[in-house]
C-alpha cells in the first residue's frame, strides 16, 4: 500500500508539473511573440490537457487499490507519457528559433517529466504484474 501511495504520488504531482509548468513555473513563449500563435503557445496548451489526465490517474491509482484496475490506469499513464513527449518533440514542437524559452527551457523540462512519467509507469506496472 506504501508502495502504491508513493508511485501514484510521484505520478500525480509530475502530471501537474506538465499541466502548469509552461503556464506558470517554465513558461514558454507568449501569444504574439513570433506569429500570431506559435507553435509553442499551442504545445502548452495541449501539455495542460496531458498533465491533467495524467494528475487524474495518479490520483486514482491512490483511491482504487485493486491491481488489476492499477494496472489498466498504470497503462494509460505510460501511453500519455509517450503522447506528451511525441507532442513535445514531433507533433506539435516549439519555435523555428533555436534560442527561444520554449527550446531552452520549456521543452527540455517537459521532455525529462515525460522521460519520468514513463520509466516509473514501467516500474510500477512490472511491480503490479509480480504481485
Amino acid at each position: 500500500m506504501k508502495k502504491t501511495i508513493i508511485f501514484s504520488a510521484i505520478l500525480a504531482i509530475s502530471g501537474l508539473l506538465i499541466a502548469l509548468g509552461p503556464q506558470y513555473l517554465f513558461q514558454g513563449c507568449a501569444a504574439g511573440c513570433c506569429s500570431a500563435y506559435p507553435d509553442c503557445f499551442w504545445m502548452t496548451k495541449f501539455m495542460l490537457a496531458m498533465g491533467l489526465i495524467i494528475a487524474a490517474l495518479g490520483i486514482f491509482c491512490i483511491i482504487y487499490v485493486d491491481p488489476k484496475i492499477q494496472m489498466g490506469m498504470i497503462i494509460g499513464i505510460f501511453l500519455t507519457g509517450i503522447i506528451t513527449l511525441l507532442s513535445v518533440h514531433v507533433i506539435i514542437g516549439g519555435c523555428d528559433i533555436p534560442s527561444m524559452e520554449c527550446n531552452l527551457v520549456t521543452i527540455p523540462v517537459l521532455t525529462g517529466l515525460g522521460i519520468l512519467i514513463i520509466v516509473i509507469s514501467i516500474v510500477r506496472f512490472l511491480s503490479l504484474r509480480k504481485s
